[in-house]
């Protein structure tokens, strides 16, 4: 495993941590807490020492298998968590001190920790980022012992951007991968500049650059890949990160054919993602043992090649980038 600084948190993390969303639910399996559990440890194992999770990945099971693991291991573990998409109705007005407060009281809780390493605002309205207040409630929390750093999860460039203005933001989730390069501009260079610890989500493009699926794989309705492709119950950028299924698989074969067999096209992906030193760590997700030993496996292949590189550039632009660059 390699590892990287998180901006300026000064955590060092592994290059490829983990991401658990999946073992909350919403990928067309209920939450198996056994194999949770497995997922977890396997991880930890093979040198993941982050794990993000959330209060909303499988009502919260997620987050309490999180801190069950943490407590029960002697290994350094940072846990990054988020808040905030609890909110019912999910608005600006809903991030204020108070609940800021309460949901990292009940992330505590949930998780059975002293302090959160992490915690992030979980997509929130764009205007939240015009409002120092909540900036400042998290500042409190910091002081008070109950965090030790904060960030935001993003759905868009832009709003990375305005939370960078923000000095106690210590860093920022955003999706990138082949499909989605737009953060490889300006926000990467900006990150840099101000040392925030950027973390990289979605970056097998909810599965698709795994290469396994097809126009005939199928998904549980209970998937949000079978429910979600649109954006019906949230932004559709999140899924399959926003491009078209049939698109996405016609890009995928062209991908596939710049890589050697040595490496699955999931290990080529998260290589990809890691020859930028803007990025501070990657966290797919994993569902099984398999996947987490693979995925781990990516951090200590060799640099990518410049006609790779370019390679997979030329793709982008010519099928993703009319579709997508400008949307988020």
């Amino acid at each position: 495993m390699q590892y990287r600084l998180l901006g300026k948190t000064g955590l060092t993390v592994s290059a490829v941590s983990l991401g658990t969303w999946q073992l909350g639910g919403g990928w067309g399996k209920p939450f198996d807490e056994q194999q949770a559990m497995r997922v977890l440890q396997t991880a930890i194992d093979h040198g993941v020492n982050f794990l993000d999770t959330a209060d909303v990945y499988g009502n919260r099971l997620s987050e309490r298998a999180v801190g069950q693991i943490i407590r029960s291991r002697k290994d350094q573990i940072a846990i990054a968590t988020k808040c905030g998409r609890r909110l019912k109705p999910h608005v600006a007005d809903g991030y204020n001190k108070e609940n800021l407060t309460r949901f990292v009281d009940e992330s505590l809780a949930n998780t059975g920790l002293e302090t959160l390493d992490l915690i992030q605002l979980h997509c929130p309205p764009t205007e939240v980022y015009y409002r120092p207040e909540v900036f400042g409630a998290l500042d409190d929390l910091k002081k008070s012992g109950k965090i030790r750093h904060y960030g935001v999860s993003v759905q868009w460039i832009e709003e990375g951007l305005k939370a960078m203005e923000f000095p106690g933001i210590d860093t920022i989730q955003i999706i990138f991968n082949m499909f989605r390069m737009r953060p490889a501009e300006l926000f990467f260079e900006q990150a840099k500049k101000k040392n925030v610890g950027v973390i990289v989500r979605v970056p097998l493009a909810s599965g698709l650059l795994t290469g396994k699926f097809t126009r005939e794989t199928t998904f549980d309705p209970n998937d949000h890949r079978f429910f979600n492709r649109d954006g019906q119950s949230f932004d559709k950028g999140e899924t399959f990160s926003g491009v078209d299924y049939e698109t996405g698989l016609e890009a995928v074969n062209r991908i596939q054919a710049i890589f050697p067999d040595d490496h699955s096209l999931a290990q080529y992906a998260l290589r990809w993602i890691l020859m930028f030193d803007a990025v501070s760590c990657v966290i797919p997700g994993a569902s099984n043992e398999k996947q987490v030993i693979s995925n781990s496996e990516a951090a200590d292949m060799p640099p990518l090649s410049d006609s790779q590189m370019k390679q997979v550039q030329a793709v982008y632009d010519e099928l993703l980038r009319p579709a997508v660059h400008q949307l988020w």
